[in-house]
């Protein structure tokens, strides 16, 4: 391990390290962005291999990769995306994507990176890393080369999607869904970890975070934890309920007061507060499931969030896969009740969601647990040129879809700044 000062280090160090890590098969950089944040937020670790054999594709391989492999002092890092839901549940997934992400997919680095307050820490095969990130020249950045920016559902076909829904809601099929939709662009061509840190400074959350598995790419700035394990203490932070920032002091506390006062805000975020604590239930001790807070408000750059706290005591010989199976995917992304919600997902969206409303995140040498939520992300095939974001809103009956849609825009706002596109 080598341990350097970090005011020994250039001010661009972290946009060398990370231009440097993309040059692997494997990288995963973890960014919190230095936000407060209940419970706290993301480590800052950036990991990387050159190959990741015997790579876990299945909940049930991943449960034998972990028990397999070799303890060490680092991290493992993986993605699970939303399709695992399959495995879950007597689910499928046929609607159209471009993107061949593994179903989930987890690696032990070769070198890792921990930033600390006052020191960088190099583990693994750390000879030489130093040098060769100091040695990295930062590439002139170019703006993104997009053909075109389209939607896979229009906009009339979105509005039509939100009223069908608000019927099944009536009909009693499910009390809120989540409803997403795509943006892309194909033979896209851009830099990733320009468009990260671009992406990063526009919107800096705390659960960030940038992934490239071979030749696809995620670029993530995400608010929101999935899940969390603190030795026998799981988190799940769901988000529900979103506003835009004031331009003035005044106007922006307006905004605040208006979003914590919205009674359909306030259902959306209970009813999957509800969800989240049934999931826990499952794999909690005994009345040990809190909620030690409801409706939070937390300000980002460009809107207000109403997040909600709820928290479990782990049972004992309870694993990382038994936990998943508990709470995968995360109830902010589909609705409720779960499986009738992500029926009708599958009905009405167009496009598969790949690793959006997946999570990445890593796993401590101790079994604890670090997850977000992958939305507010960018997703990128670097051979095909296949450039996508998706953005979406809690549909209840009280939805107007309009407002619904522009929900949706300002969600997307921080990406559309980055890819330099006015929709």
């Amino acid at each position: 391990m080598l341990s350097v000062p970090l005011t020994e280090l250039p001010p661009d160090f972290r946009a060398r390290a990370l231009h440097w890590a993309a040059g692997f098969a494997h990288c995963a950089y973890f960014e919190p962005n230095d936000l407060a944040y209940p419970g706290g937020s993301f480590q800052r670790l950036l990991a990387v291999a050159a190959a990741a054999p015997a790579m876990p594709g299945t909940l049930d391989e991943l449960r034998a990769w972990l028990a397999a492999t070799a303890p060490s002092a680092g991290p493992l890092c993986g993605f699970v995306t939303y399709d695992v839901k399959n495995e879950i549940e007597a689910l499928t997934s046929s609607n159209f994507t471009a993107f061949d992400w593994p179903d989930l997919h987890f690696f032990q680095p070769e070198i890792w990176l921990y930033w600390h307050p006052d020191h960088l820490e190099i583990h693994g095969q750390s000879a030489g890393v130093l040098e060769a990130i100091l040695a990295t020249a930062l590439p002139v950045s170019s703006p993104p080369q997009l053909p075109a920016l389209r939607p896979r559902m229009p906009k009339a076909d979105y509005l039509r999607a939100v009223a069908a829904i608000r019927e099944d809601i009536l009909n009693g099929e499910v009390y809120e869904l989540n409803l997403c939709q795509e943006f892309y662009a194909e033979q896209a061509q851009l830099q990733p970890v320009d468009v990260f840190l671009q992406l990063n400074a526009a919107s800096p959350t705390p659960f960030a975070g940038f992934y490239r598995h071979h030749h696809h790419y995620l670029l993530c700035a995400s608010p929101e934890r999935f899940l969390s394990r603190r030795q026998h203490t799981l988190t799940s932070q769901p988000i529900k309920g979103t506003i835009r920032r004031g331009l003035t002091p005044a106007t922006d506390e307006q905004q605040r007061q208006t979003l914590l006062h919205d009674e359909k805000e306030r259902a959306e975020n209970l009813m999957i507060v509800d969800l989240v604590r049934n999931d826990l239930a499952r794999v909690a001790e005994t009345g040990t499931v809190q909620v030690p807070e409801l409706f939070g408000l937390y300000p980002f750059r460009h809107v207000w969030q109403m997040i909600s706290t709820v928290q479990a005591q782990v049972r004992a010989g309870v694993d990382l896969v038994d936990i998943l199976r508990a709470t995968f995917p995360m109830g902010s992304m589909t609705g409720a009740p779960k499986i009738r919600a992500m029926q009708l997902i599958e009905q009405y969206e167009r496009s598969r969601r790949s690793l959006y409303s997946g999570s990445i995140g890593y796993i401590s040498p101790t079994g604890d647990f670090e997850f977000n939520v992958v939305i507010r992300s960018l997703q990128y095939r670097a051979d095909t040129g296949y450039l996508s974001f998706q953005v979406g809103s809690a549909i209840t009956y009280d939805s107007v879809p309009e407002r619904e849609y522009e929900e949706c825009l300002l969600k997307a706002q921080a990406m559309l700044e980055v890819l330099k596109v006015k929709w």
